[in-house]
């Protein structure tokens, strides 16, 4: 077959221009040795020139060249228009990803809940078991005591009366003589004390033990207890409505409703999703509001302003903008004198709006720090994957003091231990997050004093993560699952909490040089900085893997210019802050070698500005000097860590840290 023939079993309709390429010319099937030139729009053919006179006469038909390049062109476009569909793909892949992550951690956090309370419910049983048996024991030898000496009582009668009796009876059969009247005569004195001698012949106990137990009641509150609480809704199909959404009042309660649908747009019907809004004014301020759940798959944002002029309404739905957010809203004075506030859910509510602030957030470059040039090396630890460097190649690091801990609940034991404060006046308090506590120890690691009470109301704590100490003495605590901080006095005793309906989980909380408390937000990958009255100062960061973003961010410490230092779990690395969010460095990627991290998590630094690093996934704790250069590891081959969380300088210059995997926390030396 000749090249440009068409194979026997093709048509002149199957010669499309994707057969015809520029610089070849096919031959017409129907008219020979005619070349086919043309390209009929209509039947979408080649054709030559004689089949454009006779089939396709009044078809429009433009040279193949011209068809090729409009065809090209139109090809070239939706190319371009799938890969632009890339980037959103792969946005798409890192925030499925990071939710399927923390659905996975959420699962694993619930299910030990689960298997701690029931654990609880347990020992408690098993207690009121044993004290039941032990009454039961007391109460019945009380009983036993006296019916047994009762008992031996009458046992003891009734011998002597029949050892006396028989003897009288061998006395009587015998042969009555002078002689034994001196023993008869004794015989019969006996007799006569024994006839009348007082015995108990009544029972002096009864032989009641009942057991009272009343466990229907119990029964169905265990057969009721515990819920699983989600919701199927995404922020891409929920929206909002009302006529606060658009415009209000100054100084009047403006309402509004929020309608969480699941993906296929359908209603939700429960209540119970991780919802926020906020109104930023253009100076960044934020109106004063709150959101009611209704528990029916709806909600209200009431909120009120107190001047006039353009603003930004967001509402988030997991920390997504859910569908048109943020809305444009426009505040204006009331020309009415005698106009009173709108009828709507705002109006009985407006007293219990609370207030909140900005955010402002940007990024500059940061140079090394003075005597900082040249990257000193590191060696390799044998103990928890890593080779144990020599002491003079190494100075800074040195050796375990002492652990304190083991599994449990008691005074000195924990279950998930996070996050490590320390204070000036030689304490080293750790936040025990399953036992719902926070335990105190002096330097030396004699156990002082705890606190805490399990619930989800003020003052109680449901899982601790993250702990701080104000200049004041107040102990500050981020409570995950509670989605607030919780602030109490040096005793333990509950003062107020911050955050409300503000934090989605918090995990690491610090305190900056101007007394203001820094949270970092896990789940909403963002640093929120708060006046210690709960005022929000600013907030940075958001999900992602850009520099400014975080992933699953976990503590963060404060060095001496004031400058916030935080680790970014999921993205492998150290990034440092001003405090006003601008960024000014950032340190660290993924692996085991010198400077690489595999999920850091705790960070403390020293005086001369070191930076030490707890590297979760490597189970080692790392130090680096102010810009960002390794340094040197902390030596602990001799009892190693096994997932390492929060870590603190104490007052006396060493390094205390959280060894979760261990359940217990470590202090070593740390020449500085």
């Amino acid at each position: 077959m000749e090249t440009g023939q068409p194979s026997p079993d093709s048509s002149s309709e199957e010669c499309t221009v994707l057969e015809a390429p520029l610089g070849k010319r096919l031959t017409c099937p129907i008219h020979t040795n005619k070349e086919t030139v043309l390209y009929c729009s209509r039947c979408e053919v080649c054709v030559c020139e004689e089949c454009l006179l006779e089939e396709h006469t009044d078809h429009t038909a433009v040279p193949i060249s011209e068809a090729l390049e409009t065809h090209r062109n139109g090809l070239q476009e939706r190319l371009v228009a799938a890969q632009n569909r890339l980037p959103q793909i792969s946005e798409a892949l890192i925030s499925v990803r990071e939710i399927l992550h923390q659905l996975t951690n959420q699962r694993a956090s619930i299910e030990e809940d689960i298997h701690v309370s029931f654990e609880e419910l347990h020992k408690t049983l098993d207690i009121r078991k044993s004290v039941l048996l032990m009454e039961l024991e007391v109460t019945y030898g009380l009983k036993q005591k006296v019916l047994q000496s009762q008992l031996e009582t009458l046992l003891h009668g009734q011998e002597g009366i029949i050892y006396t009796c028989t003897q009288t009876e061998e006395a009587l059969n015998g042969e009555a003589c002078t002689a034994n009247l001196q023993a008869e005569r004794g015989l019969g004195e006996r007799l006569g004390e024994l006839a009348s001698q007082g015995l108990p012949f009544q029972p002096e106990e009864n032989d009641q033990l009942d057991l009272l137990m009343e466990t229907e009641g119990l029964r169905r509150s265990i057969h009721n207890m515990g819920t699983i609480v989600t919701t199927s809704a995404v922020a891409s199909q929920s929206e909002a409505s009302g006529s606060g959404l658009e415009q209000c009042i100054v100084g009047l309660p403006a309402c509004v409703t929020i309608t969480t649908r699941d993906k296929a747009g359908g209603p939700c019907r429960s209540g119970n999703a991780i919802l926020s809004a906020e109104v930023c004014t253009p100076d960044g301020s934020v109106a004063d509001g709150e959101l009611l759940d209704h528990k029916n798959g709806t909600y209200d944002f009431i909120y009120t302003v107190n001047k006039e002029g353009e603003f930004s309404l967001a509402v988030r739905l997991y920390d997504q903008h859910i569908k048109g957010s943020p809305y444009r809203l426009r505040v204006t004075r009331s020309t009415d004198p005698e106009e009173s506030p709108p009828t709507t859910a705002a109006t009985s509510l407006a007293a219990t709006a609370t207030t909140s602030t900005g955010s402002s957030e940007g990024a500059k470059r940061r140079g090394k720090s003075p005597g900082s040039g040249s990257k000193k090396k590191g060696s390799r630890r044998t103990g928890s994957a890593l080779g144990t460097p020599r002491r003079r190649e190494n100075p800074i690091e040195d050796d375990l003091i002492f652990r304190i801990g083991t599994k449990g609940r008691n005074k000195g034991e924990f279950t998930n231990l996070q996050g490590v404060a320390a204070s000036s006046t030689g304490r080293i308090l750790i936040a025990d997050s399953n036992n719902q506590c926070v335990q105190i120890f002096s330097n030396e690691g004699e156990f002082k004093s705890r606190f805490g009470v399990r619930g989800r109301s003020p003052g109680q704590l449901q899982r601790p993560t993250g702990v701080a100490v104000h200049p004041n003495g107040d102990i500050i605590i981020a409570d995950y699952d509670n989605k607030w901080v919780s602030i109490f006095s040096s005793e333990g005793k509950y003062k107020a909490k911050l955050g409300s309906g503000r934090l989605m989980g918090p995990k690491g909380v610090s305190v900056d040089k101007n007394g203001h408390v820094i949270v970092v937000d896990n789940k909403a990958c963002t640093v929120f900085i708060f006046q210690p009255t709960g005022k929000l100062v600013t907030k940075f960061g958001s999900r992602g893997n850009g520099d400014k973003q975080f992933a699953g961010p976990h503590f963060a410490a404060v060095n001496n210019s004031n400058e916030i230092i935080v680790t970014d779990f999921h993205n492998h690395s150290v990034k440092v802050f001003t405090p006003e969010g601008e960024l000014l460095l950032k340190f660290g990627s993924n692996g085991e070698g010198n400077g690489q991290f595999n999920a850091p998590t705790g960070v403390a630094v020293d005086i001369n500005g070191n930076i030490i690093v707890a590297d979760w996934g490597n189970s080692r704790i790392q130090v680096f000097d102010g810009s960002g250069s390794f340094l040197s590891y902390i030596n602990t081959s001799a009892d190693p860590l096994y997932g390492p969380q929060g870590l603190a300088l104490t007052s006396d210059g060493h390094v205390v840290v959280a060894d979760s995997g261990n359940h217990c926390f470590k202090v070593y030396r740390y020449l500085q």
